[in-house]
This record gives C-alpha cells, sequence and structure tokens, in this order.
C-alpha cells in the first residue's frame, strides 16, 4: 500500500510542487487585477485546489501519453507507468477523477468561467500528444497553463476585457521560456527517440531564442503596468523579474542539465515576485501615489 501511495504520489507530482506553483502565480496575478485588490474568498479557495488538481491531471495524462518512451529518458525512466506499478488504465481513470472534480469547483462559479474551462482541458488533454507532432508542444502547454488566467478574472469580474488576453499572452511567452530550459534537459534522449521540442527545434539557437522571448515576456509585463494603472512598485518587480531572467541565461551558458533544470526551477521566483509586485502596488500604490 505504501508502495502504491508512493507511486500515485509520483505520477501526479504532488511530492514536486513547482508545476503547481508555476500554474497559480498567474492565476492570482489575474484574481488580483480582476479584484482590484483582494479577490473574493470562495473564488481564491476555488481556484487554488483548482491549480493543484489540473496541474496534477496534466501530469497523469502526460505519462499515460509517454509511457512508451519514459522508459528512454534518463529523466523518467522510472516513472510509475514505465516501472508497472500503476497500469495505463488506472493512471486514466486518476486523470479522469481529477478533471471531473476540478471541473466540480468550476460549477461553483458562473457560466463564462465554465464555458472557458472545456478549452482549458482540452489543452491539458492535447499537450502530452503534441510532442509526435509538432515541435511547438511548449506553446500549446504555455496556452493550457494560460487559460487559469482568463478563467480567473472571468470568475472574479464576470466579464473579459481586452487587456486580460495580453496577460494570457505574456504568460505564453514565459510558459515557452521555461518549459523550453526544461526540454533542455531531455533534448539527448529526445533526440534518439524522436520526441519532439521546442528545445530540439531551437538547437544551437536556443540561448538566443530563449533570451528574446524573455525580453518579450518583460516588454509585456510593462505593458500589463500601464494596461491596469500599476505604478512604481509593480515596476520594480519587474525589474527584478529581469534580473532573475539574466540569471537564468547564465545558468544555460554551457547547456548543463542540472544548470538547465535550475533556470527551470528559478522561474517559481519570477511568478512569485510578479504576484508580490500586484499585491504591493494594489494595496500600498494609491496610498503613496507612486
Amino acid at each position: 500500500m505504501k508502495q502504491k501511495i508512493s507511486a500515485y504520489l509520483n505520477l501526479t507530482r504532488l511530492n514536486k510542487p513547482i508545476g503547481i506553483y508555476l500554474v497559480l502565480w498567474p492565476t492570482l496575478w489575474s484574481l488580483w487585477l480582476a479584484a482590484d485588490g483582494i479577490p473574493r474568498i470562495d473564488i481564491l479557495i476555488i481556484f487554488t485546489l483548482g491549480c493543484v488538481l489540473m496541474r496534477s491531471a496534466g501530469c497523469v495524462i502526460n505519462d499515460f501519453a509517454d509511457r512508451k518512451v519514459d522508459g528512454h529518458v534518463k529523466r523518467t525512466a522510472n516513472r510509475p507507468l514505465v516501472t508497472g506499478i500503476v497500469s495505463a488504465s488506472e493512471a486514466f481513470i486518476l486523470f479522469l477523477v481529477l478533471s471531473l472534480t476540478a471541473f466540480g469547483m468550476v460549477l461553483l462559479t458562473n457560466q463564462l468561467t465554465i464555458q472557458l474551462s472545456f478549452a482549458a482541458v482540452a489543452l491539458a488533454f492535447c499537450y502530452p500528444f503534441m510532442k509526435r507532432h509538432t515541435h511547438l508542444p511548449q506553446v500549446v502547454l504555455g496556452a493550457a497553463f494560460a487559460m487559469s488566467v482568463p478563467m480567473a478574472f472571468a470568475a472574479q469580474a464576470n466579464e473579459l476585457p481586452e487587456s486580460i488576453w495580453l496577460v494570457y499572452t505574456t504568460v505564453v511567452l514565459w510558459t515557452v521560456t521555461y518549459d523550453t530550459f526544461y526540454a533542455m534537459v531531455d533534448r539527448d534522449d529526445d533526440l534518439k527517440i524522436g520526441v519532439k521540442s521546442t528545445a530540439v527545434l531551437f538547437g544551437d539557437s536556443d540561448k538566443a531564442i530563449t533570451g528574446i522571448l524573455q525580453v518579450m515576456t518583460i516588454v509585456s509585463l510593462m505593458m500589463i503596468g500601464s494596461r491596469f494603472e500599476l505604478g512604481f512598485i509593480y515596476q520594480l518587480s519587474v525589474v527584478i523579474c529581469a534580473g532573475f531572467f539574466a540569471y537564468q541565461q547564465y545558468l544555460v551558458r554551457d547547456r548543463n542539465r542540472q544548470a538547465c533544470f535550475t533556470a527551470f526551477l528559478n522561474n517559481n521566483y519570477v511568478g512569485m515576485v510578479i504576484f508580490i509586485g500586484i499585491v504591493l502596488d494594489k494595496t500600498f500604490g494609491p496610498i503613496t501615489g507612486i
């Protein structure tokens, strides 16, 4: 039983919460922007739990899709579906349970959010299979992760202004960047087994292209500040993020596997700093007038 529980924890990655954080931070950005301050507590709870459930569901369907190739990749060779501790049917049932539980929570919101949830689930389901058909699965992942942005905004404000799609686009750019770092960890193995990714597509230009994407993300974050009338505190958080991006480029300079993975993990601080910037700006910006 302990072995089975451990296997399910590995399958859902609840023991590795970095993916939850990377989905949660943009969700919190959106909630605070939609509320122009502190969001409704019930909506905050629904979306926090929803991020945990859907990220876990995404990990399960990812391992289900990759169960025949993960054994050939050093980083994933011991995943539960590879070792046989969890069967493919068990994994698929778990995906359905997690997705339906998350959908049940969405039903507590409003019609606009419910409608958006269908696109979110479709993207989450399709992403793992994109690795067989396109070198841009990271774009699909970005589109899936970013769906939390319009959903959260719609749940809080019951509307979708054009400006929220700027936030959505920013999250896509950011996700493609950090997931390319993640894909750089497995690039050698992926080339051998024919799995596609932006890291494979970019090749020797990976550092330059991720750098350009990071610059685009910073510009988009500054545009968000302008659109949502955020002041100096938020702008300072964007500057700090630029520093994190520079550090990530330093880490991947030699394309060392562990360093690329560290660069990926560092993006947790990017999301956190932007969230802190939004919260502090919404709280103290009107008081200080900056």
